[in-house]
């Protein structure tokens, strides 16, 4: 194969992990074509191991671009949330589980908390299996300090991370009657659907009228979206949808989607509602055809 085929080869697998290191889909797609820069450079030939080569660069940098971004993320105006990878408005069925629930924003979020080359050890190890001593090399570390790395890193996650087995349809159906009940502004069944210490985050980045901090609380939040339905507003449209594989709330104006909304729920109430409202983070068109859809995130 010639160079541009074999790169053509890798290139989900680099966009996967590039977007599941920087948590941001233009990130991860200059990360693969900064990749692709390189390998276009190198003496193909003479390299024994195409995939290792690619996925070391690959890491390398975008290990070298998340450092930089955490420090802007930190200026951030209000929460910062993942940018999503895959948007979809069709309610056709989740994808797989476990690789819908590794690449939810509500986990990428609480990737957040991990430095640069502890959320890369973790990713290397956990998502995509690779041996100690292949991560060592990647990063630059040695094997023993790749194992505490991402064992520090799991007990961190665990500690953070809700843990909810419930049916994909049952969280389903309970966020659809959530936006049922938001899009008429009906205040009781919002708080009924929430629980009592439900938490909403939205991510407006300054260019979206959002909250500017978390809102804590089922009444509070059933108050916003009361108040919101109230105040005049164009007309939107409200529909059901995905986001990278997960079920969620989309919502349009004229054309344009304004927002995506996820939920975390124990299977009987929401916990936890994430919406990205940053216009930067939302693709510009009305539908996501399968022609715009990103690179696998498998």
């Amino acid at each position: 194969m010639n160079a541009e085929t074999v790169f053509q080869s890798h290139r989900s697998r680099l966009f996967s992990l590039a977007y599941r290191l920087l948590g941001s889909r233009s990130d991860a797609e200059d990360v693969v074509q900064d990749t692709w820069l390189r390998w276009r450079q190198a003496d193909v030939a003479t390299i024994r191991d195409p995939e290792a080569w690619l996925v070391t660069t690959a890491s390398r940098l975008g290990i070298d671009r998340l450092r930089a971004a955490k420090l802007q993320r930190e200026r951030y105006p209000g929460p910062w949330l993942p940018e999503p990878a895959d948007i979809d408005d069709s309610p056709g069925p989740e994808q797989d589980a476990e690789l819908a629930e590794q690449v939810s924003l509500a986990f990428l979020a609480i990737l957040e908390r991990l430095g640069p080359e502890e959320r890369a050890a973790f990713l290397l190890k956990e998502a995509f299996d690779y041996e100690y001593t292949h991560i060592a090399e990647l990063i630059g570390h040695s094997e023993a300090n790749c194992r505490q790395m991402v064992h520090r890193a799991r007990e961190r996650l665990q500690a953070t991370r809700p843990r909810f087995d419930v049916a994909p349809e049952r969280h389903r159906h309970l966020l659809e009657r959530f936006m049922h009940a938001a899009r008429v502004g009906n205040r009781e069944a919002i708080a009924a659907l929430l629980h009592e210490d439900a938490r909403l985050v939205s991510d407006g980045g300054g260019k979206a009228t959002a909250a500017i901090r978390p809102l804590l609380g089922n009444e509070r939040i059933a108050r916003l979206f009361w108040a919101a339905y109230r105040r005049p507003q164009p007309e939107t449209e409200w529909c059901m949808g995905r986001v990278n594989g997960e079920p969620a709330v989309l919502r349009y104006r004229d054309g344009r989607l304004v927002s995506a909304m996820v939920a975390i729920s124990d299977g009987e109430r929401i916990v936890e509602l994430l919406t990205v409202m940053n216009p930067d983070k939302l693709p510009p068109l009305e539908r996501v055809t399968r022609a715009d859809a990103p690179p696998s995130l498998g």
